[in-house]
């Protein structure tokens, strides 16, 4: 296995170990959300006026996909619709109070991980650090104009 492939091995496996590690707690403390639902929750409030375009680009996720789950976060009272008033075409969404206590145990679930993690990251030098940061964002947009370049559109799918 050449460099390479070592390092796409191991992105995968860290990625499914992490989740993996992860996913009982999360399961076991938002009971009743699936992980696409937590992360709209956590995108509606991290970024202000969100509405399905957004949630869609964000997520990696189609707009049809969208819909059902901010249907369903709608329904289960997690979010709520609005428009404004300069523009009633387009429908935003926001947390109710019931949202905002699910996103609250997310954001605690993140810190305990992190937490957890914390001993491997004081090892990591900010040399190493800027490596992984330059080799994710070329990555990135590698990815990017690949998308680009075969016409795949996150709205349409």
């Amino acid at each position: 296995m050449n460099k390479e492939e070592q390092v796409m091995v191991g992105f995968r496996d860290l990625f499914n170990k992490m989740v993996w590690l992860n996913k009982y707690k999360m399961e076991d403390s938002l009971k009743g959300y699936k992980p696409s639902e937590v992360h709209c929750i956590e995108y509606i409030e991290k970024n202000v006026d969100s509405n399905v375009t957004k949630l869609a680009e964000s997520l990696y996720m189609t707009t049809g996909a969208i819909s059902k789950i901010t249907k369903k976060l709608i329904k289960k009272g997690i979010i709520e619709s609005y428009q404004k008033s300069d523009n009633k075409k387009e429908i935003y969404f926001k947390l109710t109070e019931q949202g905002k206590v699910i996103y609250k145990i997310h954001e605690e679930l993140h810190k305990e991980f992190q937490e957890r993690d914390k001993a491997i990251f004081e090892q990591v030098t900010q040399e190493q650090f800027d490596g992984m940061l330059i080799f994710m964002e070329k990555y990135s947009r590698h990815l990017d104009a690949e998308i680009k370049k075969q016409g795949l559109d996150m709205k349409s799918e």
